[in-house]
């Protein structure tokens, strides 16, 4: 038995090692994009990429944990078993050595690692093979033959370890429950740990380099990870011909070059540093809510009075990964995907932390919680946020809750950061996205009855209080500070998941740098953010397709767009239609004109994504 459990060790071991030797020979591949990399970022690359080297190395266990596990039970001669296994790693090492070959060979033309996008190109092999010449089909095929042949190898002397020998009822029994257990562990290799982050891309990204966090995604699992994923994004929803599409989409986006008419900051703030916190599910619903006569979220209706109020606001989505690209990206919600999770497609879309970084700012985004979660690290990364700080960076006295740090320990230590950055001389953009008003709704507080309405009020408590230290420090005078929610939330429970009211949700501009209190009846969605704050910087915007910038002085058509998993929302001073997919039916229409408002806007997002 110990032979038995001393082969699958080895397996997984030299699989990883195996695995983590393609993170040298990438960067030694592309040593002038390494250059000036030093050897700490070398080790750097090879140490965040075994998460996915571990998970690699758990999947190839997989068939070597079952057949040791059989073979504890079923008498079969020992050849067999060794003559199966080394067929199996051979087939592995094969396979492997082709992925990381072609992987090193593309990246130079591609920027990405290799996914299942190679599978569009090898539907015509003629073609494919018509643009690699000799020398690099030759150099691919040494190197996918040298590499292979070191695992092959190494695998081979592993074999040897195999134990085919069947045990007695007493010594299998025990063995099996040793097996089973070793397969615990292997599963949580596959799922990347026991975080509420399943293994991903974004497990790996660590610097604002994007070289380097290329460099230490494991190609393997990016192009397993991506079979099955490609589609026709742009025939998705045919609702209309390109021609009438483009010219359909072209009547919303208005005039998109000249400045705001209105300016809502003071009288010679030009460049204020800016803070966006994104709150999560604070809806209007709840932001509204009285518990015997007690508003659930005082804090923010105080703040509302004080600054850039926007009454008519609404969500993209309904989920926080599509939310946050919305709110960063202008970017509008997808229906049953999230581009956020196709890094090859999200880096490619406008951010307010790129633009922002090129005027000058340094950028930061922080959140209690597992940034890896939905590939979140890697959108913002690649959309150009320098610096990102979570969980794993974090170390407070006090134990984290499910999702993370809770609200009160994260505020306080936000307000501090800002602070600190206000002192630098450099401008900066900071974002936060809290947490504590999220399921389970563990908090450490106790003011309504209501588990939901008790978590929202702490973290508009939290929140609150922020504001609060941040007004009585010298960085208030010169801040901006964006609070808007990510998402809106089922409150109360008869709120049907498709309906206006479910994706509404408060937007406040408050800050030293705001000129003063007043309310926006505009009515818009969280796509419209990019758009209006750069206008406001006087920064250009023309590259956001889809935002809107709501002090234009010649506004395009005024609505709030929203979808949801299978279907869209728009909503205007007139009225609101809705549109479900499934049925391919009118759900309401108000404003029946909203429904080929909603077509353009889902037909047109896909479109796009298309084109990334």
């Amino acid at each position: 038995m110990k032979r038995r459990v001393a082969f699958l060790a080895a397996v997984f071991a030299a699989t990883t090692v195996l695995m983590a030797l393609q993170k040298p020979v990438f960067m030694a591949w592309y040593a002038a994009d390494a250059a000036g990399q030093g050897f700490g970022a070398w080790l750097a690359v090879v140490g965040h990429g075994l998460s996915l080297d571990m998970t690699v190395a758990g999947y190839v266990t997989v068939i070597p944990l079952l057949a040791a596990l059989v073979s504890v039970w079923v008498r079969l001669p020992e050849r067999f078993w060794r003559g199966l296994l080394t067929t199996y790693f051979v087939l592995i090492s094969v396979v492997t050595a082709l992925i990381f070959a072609v992987d090193v060979a593309l990246y130079e033309h591609w920027g990405f690692r290799l996914d299942a996008t190679i599978l569009i190109y090898l539907a015509d092999p003629k073609d494919a093979m018509a643009s690699v010449d000799a020398w690099t089909a030759v150099r691919q095929l040494a190197l996918a033959a040298l590499y292979a042949a070191l695992m092959i190898w190494s695998y081979r002397r592993i074999v040897r370890l195999f134990d085919a020998r069947p045990l007695r009822w007493g010594a299998a029994s025990l063995g099996t429950l040793a097996l089973l257990l070793l397969g615990g562990f292997d599963f949580l290799a596959i799922r990347g740990g026991t975080g509420a982050s399943v293994a991903n891309v974004s497990k790996v990204y660590f610097s604002s380099e994007m070289f380097l966090n290329h460099a230490a995604t494991n190609p393997v699992f990016s192009f397993l990870s991506t079979l099955g994923k490609q589609e026709d994004y742009a025939s998705a929803y045919p609702f209309f011909d390109e021609a009438t599409r483009e010219a359909k989409f072209a009547g919303l986006r208005g005039d998109r070059s000249a400045a705001p008419t209105q300016r809502v900051l003071r009288e010679g703030v030009e460049r204020p540093n800016v803070v966006v916190v994104i709150l999560e599910s604070f809806a209007r619903t709840v932001m509204d809510e009285r518990v015997d006569g007690e508003p659930v979220m005082p804090w923010m209706q105080r703040l509302k009075t004080e600054g850039v109020w926007f009454e008519n606001f609404f969500a993209n989505s309904f989920r926080t990964d599509r939310g946050e690209v919305s709110i960063l990206s202008g970017f509008p919600a997808q229906t049953r995907m999230s581009v956020m999770k196709l890094p090859n497609k999200s880096r490619n879309l406008p951010s307010i932390a790129r633009s922002l970084a090129r005027a000058g700012y340094a950028t930061s985004f922080a959140y209690g919680g597992d940034l890896n979660f939905t590939n979140q690290a890697s959108y913002m990364y690649a959309t150009g946020w320098q610096e990102l700080i979570w969980q794993k960076d974090l170390k407070f006295d006090t134990p984290p809750a499910d999702w993370g740090y809770d609200d009160a320990v994260m505020c306080d230590w936000f307000a501090d950061r800002v602070i600190s950055l206000s002192g630098g001389g450099e401008p900066f953009l900071a974002g936060l996205l809290t947490l504590s008003s999220h399921t389970p709704f563990d908090v450490p507080y106790a003011k309504f009855a209501d588990r939901e309405l008790n978590a929202m009020a702490f973290s508009d408590e939290c929140v609150g209080r922020m504001i609060e230290r941040l007004k009585d420090s010298p960085a208030w005078d010169n801040l901006l500070v964006v609070l808007v929610a990510d998402h809106g939330f089922p409150y109360p429970k008869t709120l049907s998941y498709n309906e206006p009211l479910r994706h509404r949700i408060p937007m406040i501009w408050t800050g030293g740098a705001v000129a003063g209190p007043r309310s926006i009846d505009t009515y818009a969605s969280q796509i419209d953010l990019a758009a209006t704050l750069l206008g406001q910087l006087g920064l250009a915007h023309d590259d956001y397709a889809f935002s809107k910038d709501l002090f234009a002085p010649a506004p395009p058509r005024k609505f709030a767009y929203y979808a949801f998993n299978d279907g869209f929302g728009v909503v205007d001073s007139l009225g609101a239609a809705v549109w479900d997919a499934t049925g391919d039916r009118v759900v309401t229409a108000t404003n029946p004109e909203l429904l080929d408002v909603g077509r353009t806007m889902l037909q047109t997002t896909y479109t796009e994504i298309a084109d990334l």
